[in-house]
């Protein structure tokens, strides 16, 4: 199958990129390393409002750590857009050097 970004003619999986493409968005992403921290600061925010809050109201031990499942959902969810948006963001051709954009068509 063809490259779902660059149409390179190479053995992929249906909808995935190249190891050339892969291996450019790894090499761009990875100036966007400080988004984990807004992702674990959301998560933290949810588990410590559990962990803190509910039982200070009288909440239950099980809602506490509903809450704290709330929390890990919260970051897992968080990773995941972000990852699909700085992905969106690298196809759209933001920030990235001009000798890495893909030939015309």
């Amino acid at each position: 199958m063809a490259c779902a970004r660059c149409d390179k003619d190479v053995p992929t999986r249906q909808g995935r990129w190249c190891a050339d493409c892969e291996r450019a968005y790894d090499t761009w992403v990875r100036r966007h390393a400080t988004d984990i921290v807004w992702v674990v600061l959301g998560g933290g925010i949810v588990v410590g409002a559990a962990g803190m809050a509910l039982p200070a109201i009288g909440a239950g031990m099980l809602a506490v750590a509903g809450g704290t499942i709330a929390g890990w959902a919260t970051i897992l969810v968080s990773a995941k857009l972000n990852a699909r948006r700085r992905r969106r963001q690298f196809l759209a051709g933001d920030a990235l050097p001009r000798a890495y954009l893909p030939a015309p068509k």
